[in-house]
């Protein structure tokens, strides 16, 4: 079907005369009326018949025009969905973040952001920092968010967030009634850990911590997140270094009891990435605002 000659029948049934129609579509009267002329023609069906210099539309052609009007209805909304995207108030954002970030912190700024923004589909992948590097570089994403540093010429770098880190214990621990740890409070104690590459820098801040102190630690279990390692203390398997905002409520309704570290090792920072050559579009870069 010709959806050009369609428009010109249905703007003419719709308005009722041919020069609206003309004056609409910027075209001359008689191109309208030769328009719709060819349309019947094809056709072979008396769509319009002229009463004066009005339009009265046939069987045939109320039926087209209840049709062609649902056409044109969703021809407008298709252009508005496009519109959309040019103007940025439409579209996806791909973010791969680490476990602690995403969890605990990225959410609150997601909420805020879909507020105004409430087309804009966000989606959160949470997996290991080494493959929320690997997926930055390789442009698999808009955003991602790491719990350390990374330097890499393809990459954006910037530091967003600076947090506390905390040991936990269970609360029926021997080390219940400290606030503090000391560095021999963990000689003989188990290390409950993330697996090499979801967190390296609580893997450093231990290892390096054991090592200027001298400790010997007798086992090293290690977890793929921090819902793991929490059941894993709970249930008196050691003790773990972890973010005191993941454990949050489990301190709270007295599952856990946390030991503050000394301050040179009891921080960690989180960074926001993204590759040098992405496009960034109103909408992600309103997004990393709120971030």
């Amino acid at each position: 079907m010709n959806i050009n000659q369609l428009k010109i029948f249905y703007l003419a049934a719709k308005h009722g005369n041919l020069s609206t129609a003309a004056e609409l579509l910027n075209i001359t009267q008689p191109a309208v009326t030769k328009g719709i002329q060819r349309f019947q023609e094809y056709y072979n069906v008396k769509l319009v018949e002229r009463l004066g210099k009005s339009l009265s539309l046939t069987y045939a052609g109320q039926g087209l025009y209840e049709i062609a009007e649902k056409i044109f209805e969703m021809e407008q909304t298709a252009e508005e969905y496009i519109f959309g995207f040019q103007e940025h108030i439409r579209g996806q954002i791909r973010i791969d973040s680490s476990e602690s970030y995403g969890n605990y912190y990225l959410p609150p700024s997601i909420n805020q952001f879909n507020q105004s923004n409430p087309f804009i589909q966000v989606m959160v992948n949470i997996i290991s920092n080494d493959d929320v590097i690997k997926n930055t570089i390789a442009r698999k994403n808009d955003l991602g968010f790491i719990s350390h540093f990374v330097e890499n010429e393809n990459l954006v770098s910037e530091e967003i967030l600076e947090e506390k880190l905390v040991v936990i214990i269970p609360p029926d621990h021997p080390f219940k009634d400290k606030r503090s740890l000391e560095p021999q409070d963990l000689e003989g104690q188990n290390m409950i850990m993330h697996h090499r590459g979801s967190a390296p820098e609580l893997q450093k801040v231990i290892e390096e911590y054991v090592k200027q102190n001298n400790i010997s630690i007798p086992n090293y279990l290690e977890f793929s997140n921090n819902e793991l390692i929490k059941r894993a203390v709970i249930g008196g398997r050691g003790v773990a270094l972890i973010s005191e905002k993941a454990v949050a409520d489990e301190v709270e309704n007295g599952k856990l009891k946390i030991l503050h570290l000394p301050d040179n090792i009891s921080k960690r920072k989180f960074y926001m990435i993204h590759h040098k050559d992405k496009a960034v579009p109103e909408s992600l870069q309103n997004l990393i605002q709120l971030v």
